[in-house]
């Protein structure tokens, strides 16, 4: 009979087969599929009179079946189970809401939103028959399963209590009566053949727990109440103000007295106010978005809608972003879109087949991190990426998203050997797919949140990354300078005294640095995976280490670009970043890693006060040369200016030389200061003494009317400017 598929966990159309039905008789006939139940009686809802006791089906055990008179209308009704043990519950049928289950996906496809609106656990009410109905809609798409049972808290995870419906368009659904948020809940999937699969995460759950359950939560969105409003309201202009970002992984930035990583709520007390201090004007998340591994750093998320569960709950990860926005902090967060891991309750062979991945492996495995790679040329695919960028904007108001690994997305041979790739329909190496869906990606968040920021973590030359898609580029609002950061990270590791062979890599980045818009980023990709602390790549002994230090950071806020700096880096940590530790705070006892410190925290304030450092960053106008030629000893010197033309002179000495009489050609008279010398002893330098003379050469021929002559201390950058009147 069909209704042995129930037994079997083969039903795809339980609606078909439970609840009411048209009796032999043409009368009514209920339908119920209980296997742990001993006696079941229909009551009225609202009213709890008795409908009549169910008759149990002989030929399949947990099967009952109550006749109804022709005359009898249909009603909502409450089943209430007696088990073996005398035990009795009274539960409400699920499979008599056949039109709300429905309702997730009538409008799934037409907006890449409505995915997060609408599929995975919504919390729902509405009203039928007068009656006020309340209750948990779930919605998976899985096209190639031949069944799927709901599963977790409300029926034992028993796989047979609760099959879904399967719709035309491969969703399958059921509305749940009566489940709030907090119940647990996975998928049991059946492939095509009818093989059971590892029970299922909810792709689109939006909380989950961590392992070994690994299980799905249901979660109410609007039980979180925003103040950040005066933040989401106001006036940007990005491009034009400062950005100084701190990168931060919370799982080791901090332990709190357990010792263990800070909560989301304890982040809210000590990393809030530290980065006020510190002058940074916004945070950057590795990626929060919920992932089995923890050594990952979160870069193989399976759950692109839920918060990680380490820190705290969904709601408490909403504060933390709030109280962020009304200290006046961005956040931005990392996102993942390249790649997935295989694990059995992901995204792999969701249904069996391969639905999320590229099915050949010279497309859908990634060598480089052993895991698999999302299908961009799918509809689904490509709207549930779409999806979870926007939802993290929507429902956590983020400021901004870093996209890792785009370069992986753009070329089909990326990390591949020949033969190992499959080429595009050109014959070429670009994955038109991945194209096509980053500037589709890009368009829909800047269209629906103008205030955000999409940053590409990209590596290569591929052109126009920072570019608006309608002037042929990939629509991204920035991209983090890799050449700047391998180029200067390579010279200042040189010792001094053949740094004057490599010139050329601090003065290069200034050729391409208008052709996107760019952050500089000191990452924490530089300082893991054998490559030392940002401080331990610098030569010479203790005291020119940190020299060297000071002076490449305040290089860095010289240049043009936004700024990104990972945690740790501010103070000098000695070793290698680990993220099973926290940060090594301890360092802060003493002098070297405080001035390196109070280095940061001035050239942040200064970077944000002065004008000419940020507001012409992505305009040529702002930067000039003053000289780029002294490689003999390797000194460099140039001007950044504002709109009002303002000017900033930036004079940099990178060897342990003292060098008297430097000459700066400058075009106003005046008295000229030195406002950061990273050499001054509050930084734990030398207090080398800086004596600024100003030559008026007026007549002489002289390209510039006056110049400057200093004395530039060892290992230093200075910042000069012309005293106010």
């Amino acid at each position: 009979m069909s209704v042995a598929r129930l037994a079997a966990v083969q039903c795809a159309d339980p609606f078909s087969l439970l609840s009411w039905q048209s009796g032999e008789t043409k009368g009514l006939l209920l339908r119920c599929y209980l296997p742990d139940a001993l006696q079941v009686e229909a009551l009225e809802l609202g009213t709890a009179k008795s409908l009549g006791l169910f008759v149990a089906c002989k030929e399949l055990h947990g099967l009952f079946e109550l006749e109804l008179p022709r005359k009898r209308k249909t009603c909502l009704y409450q089943l209430k189970v007696t088990l073996g043990s005398g035990h009795c519950y009274v539960l409400t049928d699920p499979y008599q809401f056949r039109e709300q289950a429905y309702y997730a996906v009538h409008y799934v496809n037409s907006l890449p939103e409505n995915l997060y609106m609408q599929l995975g656990a919504q919390l729902v009410e509405f009203e039928q028959d007068k009656h006020l109905i309340k209750g948990t809609r779930f919605s998976v798409y899985a096209p190639n399963a031949s069944s799927v049972s709901l599963i977790g808290d409300m029926n034992h995870w028993d796989g047979r209590r609760h099959p879904m419906q399967r719709t035309e368009c491969g969703h399958w659904v059921l509305f749940m009566p009566d489940i709030a948020a907090g119940v647990r809940y996975k998928y049991e999937i059946k492939d095509s053949t009818g093989t059971l699969l590892p029970h299922k995460s909810d792709p689109l759950a939006f909380a989950a727990e961590q392992y070994p359950s690994h299980a799905s939560l249901v979660y109410d969105h609007s039980s979180y109440q925003w103040r950040d409003q005066r933040w989401q309201t106001r006036k940007m202009d990005g491009y034009h103000q400062p950005m100084s970002i701190y990168e931060v992984h919370l799982g080791s930035w901090k332990y709190n007295s357990k010792n263990e990583p800070l909560t989301y709520l304890q982040l809210i007390d000590q990393l809030i106010p530290y980065v006020l201090d510190m002058g940074y004007t916004h945070i950057e998340l590795l990626p929060v978005m919920e992932h089995p591994y923890t050594g990952s750093w979160g870069y193989q998320p399976l759950g692109l809608f839920a918060a990680t569960s380490r820190y705290g709950s969904p709601d408490q990860f909403k504060a933390f972003v709030d109280a962020c926005h009304q200290a006046g902090i961005g956040v931005i967060l990392d996102w993942v879109p390249a790649h997935f891991p295989e694990d059995g309750h992901g995204l792999a062979r969701f249904d069996g087949s391969c639905l999320y991945e590229y099915e050949d492996p010279r497309k859908g495995w990634h060598p480089d991190w052993n895991s698999c790679i999302y299908d961009y040329g799918k509809d689904y695919v490509r709207q549930f990426l779409v999806a979870s960028a926007l939802y993290w904007f929507d429902h956590f108001h983020v400021d901004g998203l870093r996209v890792d690994a785009v370069a992986s997305m753009l070329y089909l041979d990326y990390s591949r050997r020949a033969g190992e790739w499959i080429p595009n329909i050109d014959g070429g190496n670009h994955n038109y797919e991945a194209i096509s869906l980053l500037k589709w990606l890009n368009s829909e968040v800047y269209s629906r949140f103008p205030n955000g920021m999409m940053i590409a973590e990209e590596s290569t030359s591929f052109a126009g990354v920072s570019r608006p898609v309608d002037a042929g580029g990939l629509g991204f609002g920035y991209k983090w300078n890799m050449g700047w950061m391998n180029d200067s990270l390579r010279y200042i590791s040189k010792d001094p005294a053949y740094r004057k062979y490599h010139h050329n890599d601090l003065t290069f980045s200034m050729v391409y640095a208008y052709h996107e818009n760019f952050i500089l980023p000191l990452s924490h990709d530089e300082v893991v995976h054998g490559k030392g602390s940002i401080l331990g790549k610098m030569p010479g002994d203790e005291w020119q280490q940190a020299a060297n230090l000071r002076a490449y950071y305040a290089f860095m806020y010289a240049h043009p670009g936004k700024k990104l700096n990972f945690m740790g880096n501010e103070f000098g940590q000695g070793t290698e970043w680990n993220h099973n530790q926290q940060l090594p705070w301890f360092l802060l006892e003493f002098d070297k890693h405080k001035g390196i410190q109070q280095l940061v925290r001035d050239l942040n304030l200064t970077y944000r006060k002065v004008a000419a450092l940020h507001e012409l960053d992505h305009e040529a106008v702002g930067f000039r040369w003053l000289n780029y030629q002294d490689s003999e000893h390797s000194t460099l010197s140039f001007i950044r200016q504002d709109s009002e033309q303002q000017r900033l002179y930036v004079v940099a000495n990178f060897t342990p030389v003292p060098r008297e009489g430097h000459v700066l050609p400058v075009t106003e008279a005046g008295e000229y200061e030195v406002i950061l010398n990273t050499d001054s002893a509050y930084y734990w330098g030398s207090n080398y003494p800086v004596i600024v003379r100003l030559d008026n050469l007026q007549g002489t021929g002289a390209t510039a009317p006056y110049q400057l002559r200093l004395d530039l201390p060892p290992l230093s950058t200075l910042y000069l400017r012309r005293k106010p009147e």
